[in-house]
């Protein structure tokens, strides 16, 4: 968590000569809600957090291609016990601009790898989750913006049964 605030925190500095080229950067944070889905498990939302930085690369007028670091808590409620998955999630984003500067549709793929889970005896965690990744966002701003997304996982999040993430992700974030 230190390492990834300060590299946010060098490219926050380099940010200035960038925005000349064409990038952006950001920070965000926000909600989860997340849940764990398939044939051998029946679990509730889990609320949880995910925090990182992007990177929109202007490539036309109004289409942008944008990767994302985030750190992004996920995982199911069942019964009276939450199963937390912690994953190092790297989403890449087309942005495909449908009010110019202001409102975005998101898509693309994310891929994850898990960094830490409190998972004792109830299937072991797979290490890497594929997914696919949907959503909008408003520039409430030229600095601030909001974005909803919802995140399917593609890959099995277990080894030992077919279960896959699914994540509602409400965010706030500032653009450099």
């Amino acid at each position: 968590m230190k390492k990834l605030f300060i590299m946010a925190i060098l490219v926050v500095a380099g940010s200035t000569s960038m925005n000349a080229q064409g990038l952006d950067f950001g920070v965000k944070a926000g909600a989860n809600f997340a849940k764990l889905d398939g044939d051998d498990i029946s679990g509730d939302n889990l609320t949880s957090f995910h925090v990182g930085a992007l990177l929109e690369v202007n490539v036309f007028e109004n289409f942008s291609v944008q990767p994302e670091v985030l750190y992004s808590s996920q995982g199911t409620k069942i019964e009276d016990e939450d199963i937390k998955l912690d994953y190092l999630s790297v989403p890449v984003l087309a942005k495909f601009y449908l009010i110019s500067d202001k409102l975005s549709l998101e898509a693309g793929p994310q891929f994850s790898f898990l960094v830490n889970d409190n998972i004792e005896e109830q299937f072991e965690a797979e290490t890497f989750d594929f997914a696919v990744v949907g959503g909008l966002a408003f520039d409430v701003t030229s600095n601030i913006f909001v974005q909803a997304r919802y995140v399917t996982g593609l890959t099995d999040t277990s080894k030992d049964a077919k279960i896959t993430n699914q994540v509602i992700q409400l965010s706030v974030g500032l653009k450099f």
